[in-house]
Parts: structure tokens; sequence; C-alpha cells
């Protein structure tokens, strides 16, 4: 067996050696490579290096330490072979950050008083523009406002709807039933949507 010296720690030697303690090894990896795995991953632009960097090492300590007694350990070389396979998870980490990246979209937070934009953008919000809906649950009391959100366009069941109100089944029931009464009484004879 022979000894490794960690560069964290010059007075600390660890057995590091592929018949040695997985763990002693793991623990040995940690102190000289996570700073520079770190270091790595912010300079390959991974958003959160310090996540990342722990990721890293719970799957090398996954790699690393068998499952079972009977098993060898599964990084040879040692030390180096730890900061190898330390690097080449690394470098999967920051390979896979960037892809993810590539395929989700950028957002931005929407400034109505800059935006330009005066006609709605979407379809939806065409047929919800013109058709007053909008305005006409505006009209509403709140209570009956919510419970017809919930239960019309959420599509919640009289139960959940009451779970999620804080009431009964039956006080859902009948709020419901006065806010589409209320709805009624503010709707002109005209069609609410156009074709």
């Amino acid at each position: 067996m022979h000894w490794l010296q960690t560069t964290e720690n010059a007075g600390s030697v660890i057995a590091a050696d592929d018949h040695g303690s997985p763990a002693a090894l793991f623990t040995a990896a940690y102190r000289a490579y996570s700073g520079p795995v770190q270091g790595y991953l912010r300079a390959r632009g991974v958003d959160d290096p310090d996540a990342a960097t722990h990721d890293v090492f719970l799957t090398l300590y996954t790699r690393m330490v068998p499952s079972g007694r009977e098993e060898p350990p599964r990084v040879t070389g040692g030390l180096e072979g730890a900061k190898a396979l330390a690097f080449t998870i690394a470098h999967g980490r920051a390979v896979d950050h960037h892809r993810r990246r590539a395929r989700t979209p950028y957002l931005v937070p929407h400034e109505a008083e800059t935006d330009p934009r005066r006609a709605p953008t979407t379809p939806e919000d065409a047929v919800l523009a013109g058709s007053g809906a909008l305005a006409l649950l505006d009209e509403l009391p709140e209570d009956y406002r919510e419970v017809l959100l919930l239960r019309i366009v959420a599509d919640l069941s009289i139960e959940q709807t009451a779970t999620v109100m804080g009431r009964t089944a039956g006080a859902v029931k009948q709020l419901q039933r006065r806010a589409l009464k209320e709805l009624r009484n503010h709707v002109s004879t005209k069609e609410l949507s156009t074709p």
C-alpha cells in the first residue's frame, strides 16, 4: 500500500491505493479536488457551480464506495483515478447544463409600460378580450369569481373547490348557483364570443 499526501493539508496522509478504504479515498479526493472542480464548472459557465460540484461528488461517491461489503472498490488508480473520474463527471454535468440551457427558452419579465404592442398576442387572448368574459367576471364579487374560476376554468370538483376555498361542499354549490345567477343578470343579449 502506498500513501498519498493531500494538497489541502500537508500534515495529513491518507491511504489511497486500489486496496485502501474507498471512504478515505473519497474524503481525500473531495478535499483535494472540490475547489478545482467548482472552478472548472464556473469557468464552463454552469449557472450554479456550487450545486453542480456537490452533484459531481455525490455521483463520485456512489461510484467509489461499493454498495456491498464483498465488492471491490470501483475506482482504480488511487487519488489520480478519483481525480480523473471527478473531472469526467464534472465535464458531463457541464455538457448537460449547456444542452438543457439550449433547449430552455430565455425568459424575460414582461413590463406592460414599455411594451409597444396593444393587441392581444394569442388567439385565446383575442377571444377573451373580444368576448367581454373577463370584464363580466370582474363585475362579480370576489367569492363568486373565485368559485367560477375554480369550478369552470380549473375544472375542479365540488369537493376540491370546497377544500381550496375552505368551505363545505354545500356552501360551494350554493355559492356557484348564486354566482351563475349574478352572471346571467350581467350578460347582455348579444353573443359573448365572435366566430
